[in-house]
């Protein structure tokens, strides 16, 4: 085709018939790709990953790598990664080794599965003290839990497999449950059995005798007499061998026998469990090897990783059992305890004991150092064997019992309590905060509870493993807890000084911010300031913008924030901790007097258009209202041009210079004749002078603002540098003092015509030189000065 279009001479068909041949093979190639994808499935539908031939294990493992840690450009996270030992990597070769076993044939299957089942809750049930027990193995730990209601349920009602939910409608069990119990643990097993929440019974904890974290028994024992008579079945009762929050134990002893008494299931779990491995266990503890189930979490207990939780019980129909979930015949649910036996096989008993063993000395530790420290409490309920040591600040209160207050002050209203314990809360969280950043591998936990208030919690048997804590860390810790007690102390007590001196301030309020740790919160209402709205207020961000601006520029030790009030959107001066002496009342007086002249200096800017523009206007009236004047007085034969040079050379006239100055402070409009009369500036408006601290005044050299006056050793330099600027006050007093006929200070001085003649003797005794009598005052100017002779 080629050759036949160069056969044609006219160029522009040939052109043509070669646009033809392009426009027709792209339209043949476009065909041809469509009948080739035709029975794939377009790539557009398939996500990038997963388009191509696949990639290689490399690529894969760096974008796991990528995922875990994230960009490089990112802040690092303040999760502290795991520390994964040697026994940790046989953890997780378990789950690896999992996958593999369950590719064998069925029968090899179930025979590995069975031993290493039974192996791992043997060895179990003997560290553990629990004989004859059986082991269910979860991932979750509530879910052993979720699993043995279900075998109460099923041992207790014997038609619920027929009958169902009706059986338990005729005679609604009831799950017993401490105050003390983890969060969301009675609605889980709610949803998990499908049973309403009037099945709950919520047990209070001793308000009288006792730990405050242990259930009481006597209260107990009424509820479960209580909902017999109303016709309910007491099912099951979870007990605490170590509290989620603070770590104390029930008395499991005593609940058993009332469990006997009713026929209720005791389930026991905690943190206090693991030291049941250990040679010396408390009687409170060791007693739980008497109940019917127990959850033990060896997991973070040895610091494995992927590890389950292990559920063990006693109970002797496996049908039931394994109609509530607790046995299984599938070989997968069975090689969930793999991870377990290959770990616990590794450390061995004496490496299982040493971890936990290590974990309480950490805890005895912290504890003995602790007691040492001024102004700690610590929450422990039994001091020679917990595992758990909770603590947290507080100042106690002259002549009387240690108590979570902040303050002394006498006759102290119920709500004034609340504040100080408020205060304390904020300090705690800031302080918990503090140490968990300065030793990470502490493990801290900071909480807050119904009673003691925000407390900070240790638990090495949940955290050493993992974290690799060891006696240092402790010594650490304890350093940094009283490098922190000064600033905590001194800024308890200045909070309420702060919050005094605010009130008494004008245009000053006191924001009461339960969550600041600071000495407070302050915020300034201007004069547009809605009192009643608690919406964004844009004046006043802006004035406390630029105060922030200015009270950071002051170079002092404290240091100043600005945020949304506390339950409002209106912008307030965050005033943060102090570890010096603070002077309350000079820094709340530099904060009104600030943020005043930012307002007044805002104000001035924003009207500064109008009253110039007023201003002006009414000086244009006022200077042709002059100028009129002059024609009057002057006469109109003045005003010709040559005439009145004549005139005025015979007969000048002696017309003052009038102009009219502006006068910005004042807003108004005043005469020129004084500047040009006695060639000074002055205003007969003073502006209003901005009061400013004295104590800045006084202040001595190198001490920063709102620090006090140094004590002790400088108290003689400071006397002499008081007492020496007394003097120069006195002699400035003196010097500045008015004399006779003398005119006001600041006035206009009068001119030399107008001083009154003197008597000749006076004239010439002063130009003589003659001198007056000495004596104690100072040398006072003559009331007008000479004039020389003619």
């Amino acid at each position: 085709m080629d050759a036949s279009l160069e056969k044609i001479a006219d160029p522009t068909l040939a052109e043509m018939g070669k646009n033809l041949k392009e426009a027709m093979k792209m339209l043949e190639d476009s065909q041809r790709r469509t009948e080739e994808e035709n029975g794939k499935k377009s790539s557009g539908d398939i996500p990038g990953p997963l388009q191509g031939s696949g990639q290689d294990m490399v690529s894969l493992l760096q974008l796991v790598q990528n995922l875990m840690h994230g960009d490089e450009d990112e802040e690092p996270q303040s999760a502290r990664i795991q520390n994964i030992g040697e026994q940790g990597h046989i953890a997780l070769l378990g789950h690896s080794l999992g996958a593999y076993i369950s590719t064998l044939d069925k029968e090899k299957l179930r025979k590995l599965t069975t031993r290493i089942l039974s192996d791992t809750t043997l060895w179990l049930c003997r560290i553990f003290r629990y004989e004859n027990g059986c082991a269910y193995f979860h991932e979750e730990e509530r879910e052993g839990l979720a699993k043995i209601c279900r075998l109460a349920i099923h041992s207790r009602y014997e038609d619920f497999v027929v009958d169902g939910f009706n059986v338990l409608y005729n005679k609604k069990p009831v799950i017993y449950l401490s105050a003390a119990a983890r969060p969301g643990l009675g609605q889980y097993l709610c949803n998990q059995l499908g049973l309403p929440f009037p099945c709950l019974c919520r047990v209070p904890c001793n308000t009288m005798f006792g730990s405050q974290h242990q259930m009481d028994v006597a209260f107990l024992e009424k509820l479960i007499k209580d909902d017999i008579e109303r016709g309910k079945l007491p099912l099951l009762l979870v007990a605490n061998a170590g509290t989620a929050a603070v770590g104390h134990t029930d008395k499991i002893g005593r609940l058993k026998e009332l469990c006997e008494q009713y026929g209720i299931w005791l389930h026991v779990e905690g943190v206090n469990l693991a030291t049941l491995a250990l040679g010396y266990v408390s009687s409170s503890v060791l007693a739980a090897t008497k109940c019917d189930s127990m959850t033990l979490t060896p997991g973070p207990w040895l610091g494995l990783p992927a590890v389950p939780a292990v559920t063990l019980y006693k109970h002797d129909d496996p049908a039931l059992t394994l109609v509530a979930g607790l046995t299984s015949n599938k070989p997968a649910d069975k090689l969930r305890a793999l991870p377990l036996w290959l770990s616990l096989q590794y450390l061995g008993l004496d490496g299982i004991v040493e971890r936990i063993k290590h974990a309480c000395q950490l805890s005895q530790r912290l504890q003995e150092s602790l007691k040492k420290v001024n102004h700690i409490k610590i929450l422990v309920e039994d001091e020679l064997s917990s595992p758990v040591v909770v603590f947290r600040f507080f100042q106690e209160l002259p002549g009387s019992d240690p108590v979570p207050k902040a303050v002394s002050v006498p006759n102290m209203a119920p709500s004034a309590v609340g504040r100080e314990r408020h205060s304390c809360d904020a300090l705690n969280r800031w302080l918990g905060e503090q140490l968990k950043q300065l030793v990470p591998t502490s493990g801290l936990t900071v909480m807050d509870l119904e009673v003691e208030g925000v407390c900070i919690r240790f638990s090495p048997l949940m955290t050493a493993a993992v974290l690799g804590t060891q006696g240092e860390d402790v010594d650490q810790l304890v350093a940094c807890v009283q490098s922190k007690l000064p600033v905590l102390t001194c800024t308890l007590q200045l909070r309420e000084e702060f919050k005094q001196e605010v009130t008494a301030t004008a245009g000053l309020l006191h924001v009461d911010d339960p969550n600041w740790p600071g000495i407070g919160v302050v915020r300034y209402e201007h004069a547009n300031d809605d009192k009643s709205s608690l919406k964004l207020d844009p004046e006043g961000e802006k004035i406390h913008a630029a105060l922030l601006k200015k009270l950071n520029e002051l170079e002092s030790d404290l240091i100043f924030k600005m945020g949304p009030e506390y339950k409002s959107m209106k912008s307030c001066i965050y005033v943060d901790m102090a570890s010096d002496d603070v002077d309350i009342s000079e820094l709340v007086e530099t904060i009104a007097v600030t943020a005043r002249e930012i307002e007044e200096n805002s104000r001035l800017l924003e009207n500064m258009t109008e009253v110039v523009r007023k201003g002006i206007q009414e000086a244009q009236v006022q200077l042709q209202k002059a100028n009129e004047e002059r024609l009057l007085e002057e006469g109109v034969l003045r005003q010709i041009p040559v005439v009145g040079s004549v005139l005025n050379w015979f007969s000048p006239v002696q017309a003052s210079q009038k102009g009219r100055t502006f006068n910005l402070t004042a807003g108004s409009l005043e005469s020129t004749e004084h500047t040009y009369v006695y060639k000074v500036q002055g205003t007969s408006v003073t502006p209003p002078q901005t009061p400013s601290g004295t104590r800045t005044k006084q202040r001595l050299p190198g001490q920063k603002p709102f620090r006090r006056s140094l004590r002790g050793s400088d108290a003689l330099s400071e006397t002499s540098s008081v007492s020496h600027s007394e003097d120069l006050e006195k002699v400035e007093q003196l010097s500045s003092a008015p004399e006779p006929d003398a005119p006001e200070p600041g006035g206009p001085e009068p001119p030399p015509s107008a001083c009154a003649p003197q008597d000749a003797e006076q004239t010439g005794a002063l130009r003589s030189g003659a001198q007056r009598p000495e004596d104690d005052r100072p040398q006072m100017k003559p009331a007008c000065r000479d004039l020389p002779n003619p």
